[in-house]
């Protein structure tokens, strides 16, 4: 089975069961659009959209070099915000200023990439690359499912809300409307440094070529001696990282409970599917194509918000099925 497919069937799954307890109005309101909403749902779709990059990136990054579709990336996610919401809490309350709660998301960024993501690619994952790939998935599902449950057993599953960092940066006035500077500022910020961190560190550096000479052709790779466990490993360890620090960055913008792992990645498989499985770049663009309809929709038509990112990934692929920015791959034998 073609990993596209995989993709979609999920994200099928998702919808259905997401949209499966709501009935649509009998007659549908549509809300006029001035202004003031405009420049709102501007604002909540770049924000939204760049928590969405950070996350998907991740995604695209361990498919693209390790051609495995890792479906508990969204319990990283939800892992690293939980983390975060309850480093930021101890920090506050050991009487440290509240400027700590940054530091804290970093912290649980890397715990999340190197004390999780490392030994599950080591021990489990690493046992899987060469298995069918309905069997890949069916292991990520089942460590998904049990990383739902230890968030369960640790934090309960009461809403926690930790909005420190959010609070400290202010707001600011963009035109007629009031926002966060953490939402308009500093997360389209570190959206765009990671992109073009990552692009420097796979061009510029010695590691960074040597996961793009593995993800080219892994066994070329080992007959010249380059280590593709190593490279797996470190590929892994920075898309887990990535994943909770996309959840750190949100923690302070949600109520964090059960099931937003579960949001995150569906949306996240929307975009890699839609940019092109293994498109970093391309993950950036649609990341805004779908965070902006998404924000828009919730203001003109909100009973299509969380059916818009997915007719968005449908109407791509049905014009391009290898997704916007992929290109068609002759497969090895």
């Amino acid at each position: 089975m073609a990993p596209f497919t995989l993709v979609f069937d999920l994200i099928f799954l998702a919808v259905s069961t997401r949209l499966l307890p709501y009935k649509l109005r009998p007659q549908t309101v549509w809300t006029p659009m001035n202004l003031t909403l405009f420049l709102l749902a501007l604002f909540d779709g770049i924000a939204y959209a760049a928590l969405v990059f950070i996350v998907a990136v991740g995604l695209t990054l361990i498919f693209g070099v390790m051609r495995i579709l890792n479906v508990a990336h969204g319990s990283l996610y939800a892992m690293g915000a939980y983390l975060t919401a309850s480093l930021t809490t101890f920090v506050l309350a050991a009487g440290l200023p509240p400027i700590f709660a940054f530091p804290c998301m970093l912290v649980s960024a890397v715990l999340i990439g190197v004390v999780l993501g490392g030994p599950l690619e080591w021990l489990l994952l690493r046992r899987i690359y060469h298995k069918p790939e309905v069997l890949q998935l069916l292991v990520t599902f089942a460590i998904f499912m049990i990383l739902e449950d230890v968030q369960r057993l640790i934090w309960g599953t009461q809403p926690i809300f930790q909005s420190t960092a959010l609070q400290l940066m202010g707001n600011v006035r963009a035109f007629s409307v009031n926002y966060t500077v953490y939402q308009l500022i500093l997360l389209p910020m570190v959206a765009i440094a990671l992109l073009l961190g990552l692009r420097f560190f796979l061009r510029r550096t010695v590691a960074g070529k040597l996961i793009l000479a593995t993800t080219e052709d892994r066994e070329a790779a080992q007959a010249i001696g380059i280590d593709a466990d190593k490279v797996f490993l470190l590929t892994f360890i920075v898309g887990a990282g990535l994943a909770g620090l996309g959840g750190a960055l949100a923690s302070p913008t949600t109520s964090i409970l059960p099931g937003i792992g579960a949001d995150m990645i569906v949306l996240s498989f929307a975009v890699v599917a839609t940019a092109g499985l293994g498109q970093i770049e391309g993950a950036a663009l649609t990341a805004l194509l779908i965070g902006l309809g998404r924000s828009f929709a919730v203001y003109v038509w909100p009973e299509t918000q969380v059916l818009v990112p997915y007719l968005i990934m449908v109407a791509v692929l049905l014009v391009r099925p290898e997704g916007l920015f992929g290109s068609p791959s002759a497969r090895k034998i």
